[in-house]
């Protein structure tokens, strides 16, 4: 109670209008204990030393540099009266009970006392009182019983009362800062999203493009395959032409012996009526093989391509051959580029920032750029091969020639006499080429200069046509030529060779030459055809 009117009236004599206030005095009660526990030497005032070693030791600050300067500002000692001053002009001595409240939850970190600090009314001007150790106060009245809370509470007060409210721990800086990264922070997860959802799409229009790319491909190989089989059945066609060339020549080879059994017979025979009937039969014979071969001329238009024809064909098929491998091999050298480059793409795709990397790099694009060349360049050969093989199976129809089946480019520069390296081949070695010239002189015995002359097999029937008459006048040799049940027809295997307008002078007046004029007047007969 001494003490109590001994700090009364201290602070009377400090200010006056505090000195009846009871929260006041019990203030600077504490204020007083708070300065005799700083001035360790009792000189009635803090220095330097005193503050240093009780901010070091009490307080337990490591650097208390920063608090040194904050205390004593430019007084190097510090009084009661200057210590009561410092604390009436801090913004902590104006505290709201809110505001006190709110420091202890935040600052203090104690919210189990919130409410008895509301109960009691504890602003600011009372925060000395808790600065020191008064077990009235924390035990008994805040319910403060742990020992480490009341300590903790202790030294908060001290530090705010001494030392002024703690920084805030909210600055406008940091919170815009902080706003502003999250705001980036979000635009890069919307940026990597929508990247990624690009590279998505950008990986599925690859695959799909690599899908359609494949069946260019499955339907090129598919072309290929069909060719190869075209090319199969035009050699089973050539081989059945060897068989067909075969049976006709057994054919002419009977037709040659009947025909000269029937001379026999007529050599044998005094009877002019069996001579004429053997005529008959002759002429029968011969009229069935005229309107055979008319029809055989008819559908083939009066026109018939040159054996010589046949090797250039041949050569222009081997030529555009090398040029289509060329173009397919360009467009297989595409897509085997984008195939590469989907699997590399594939690899990033797969590590840990592969499909970022991906979606920001130009690889993408460029594979993208290569699957569609590779698609059109297999597009075009597709085309190529398909408009190649129609065009050249039309002209085997047209011609009656084999052309995609040929010894090659050697042996038809060699027949056609060509120099090698014109078409880049090296010259080859000298080949005899075997022609069958078997046939050349099958019917020389019964051969006439005004007859049709068959100087092969390709040129058994010869039609003429007369220049301003109104029917067409043709002559044929006696004798049996092809089977009427055969069912492939002459003109498709061998084009037929004309006869020149200088060989027969009486051709043009329309009637059979006599027997008696006849060079074979007994083995030819040759019969007139009208139309």
């Amino acid at each position: 109670m001494q003490r109590l009117s001994d700090v009364s009236g201290d602070l009377c004599v400090i200010d006056r209008q505090l000195c009846q206030d009871e929260n006041s005095l019990l203030s600077f009660e504490a204020i007083c204990s708070i300065h005799e526990l700083m001035d360790d030497d009792a000189d009635g005032s803090v220095d330097t030393t005193e503050t240093d070693e009780f901010l070091r030791e009490d307080l337990m600050y490591h650097d208390p540099k920063a608090k040194h300067s904050s205390f004593h500002r430019a007084d190097l000692h510090i009084s009661v009266d200057d210590m009561w001053a410092a604390w009436k002009s801090s913004t902590v001595y104006n505290w709201t009970v809110q505001q006190v409240e709110d420091w202890l939850l935040i600052s203090v970190e104690l919210p189990q006392y919130a409410e008895t600090f509301r109960k009691h009314q504890l602003d600011g001007k009372a925060l000395p009182r808790l600065a020191v150790k008064n077990t009235t106060l924390t035990v008994l009245v805040l319910k403060v019983l742990e020992r480490s809370h009341a300590q903790k509470l202790q030294l908060k007060a001290l530090d705010i009362v001494l030392f002024g409210p703690p920084p805030a721990r909210h600055s406008l800086c940091k919170d815009l800062v902080l706003g502003v990264s999250v705001l980036m922070a979000l635009a890069g997860c919307w940026f990597a999203y929508v990247q990624t959802r690009k590279s998505r799409d950008d990986l599925g229009r690859l695959v799909k493009d690599l899908e359609g790319l494949q069946r260019a491909e499955q339907s090129l190989l598919d072309l290929q395959e069909k060719l190869q089989k075209a090319q199969e059945e035009q050699r089973c066609v050539q081989v059945e032409k060897v068989k067909v060339e075969e049976e006709l020549r057994s054919e002419i080879d009977s037709a040659k012996q009947e025909a000269q059994r029937l001379r026999e017979l007529r050599r044998g025979t005094g009877n002019e009526r069996s001579r004429q009937k053997y005529a008959e039969e002759d002429l029968d014979q011969v009229r069935t093989a005229l309107r055979k071969a008319e029809r055989e001329l008819e559908s083939r238009a009066h026109w018939a391509p040159p054996e010589s024809l046949q090797k250039w064909l041949q050569l222009t098929h081997e030529v555009e051959v090398q040029y289509y491998n060329i173009k397919k091999q360009s467009a297989e050298k595409q897509l085997l580029q984008a195939r590469e480059g989907a699997e590399k793409i594939k690899k990033k795709r797969s590590s840990l920032f592969g499909t970022f990397h991906v979606a920001h790099s130009s690889s993408l694009d460029d594979v993208d750029h290569k699957i569609l060349s590779a698609k059109q360049a297999l597009a075009e050969v597709t085309a190529a091969l398909r408009e190649k093989l129609h065009r050249w199976q039309q002209l085997e129809c047209l011609t009656g020639f084999c052309l995609v089946n040929n010894p090659g480019l050697g042996a038809l520069a060699a027949a056609l006499n060509l120099d090698p390296s014109f078409l880049g081949l090296r010259p080859p070695t000298p080949q005899h080429l075997l022609l069958s010239d078997d046939l050349d002189d099958m019917d020389e015995d019964i051969m006439s200069p005004g007859t049709l002359q068959c100087k092969s097999i390709t040129s058994i029937l010869h039609f003429s046509s007369v220049s301003g008459n109104k029917y067409k006048c043709g002559f044929i040799r006696c004798s049996r030529l092809i089977k009427p049940t055969m069912d492939r027809r002459v003109s498709d295997l061998w084009p037929l060779s004309g006869i020149a307008d200088t060989q027969s002078p009486w051709k043009h007046s329309g009637w059979p030459l006599p027997l008696s004029a006849s060079p074979h007047p007994q083995s030819d007969w040759f019969i007139p055809l009208y139309t």
